[in-house]
């Protein structure tokens, strides 16, 4: 399990990115991950997989 800051999220289009507390990378997350709603600058966990587009956060909660 990872934690990071939500960097953009947009609602409308269902994708955003997160950036990884540990490595500082941005992480491509998208609604189809997300088990609550998120904002910019919220703080959540998130597990990473890899896909053939590189990594990507799926079951992203946020972080009271």
């Amino acid at each position: 399990m990872s934690t990071g800051v939500v960097k953009f999220y947009n609602e409308k289009k269902g994708f955003g990115f997160i950036i990884d507390d540990e490595t500082q990378q941005d992480i491509f997350v998208h609604s189809s991950g997300l088990i609550d709603k998120i904002t910019e600058d919220d703080k959540v966990s998130f597990d990473i997989i890899e896909d053939n587009r590189g990594k990507k956060a799926i079951n992203v909660k946020k972080i009271e």
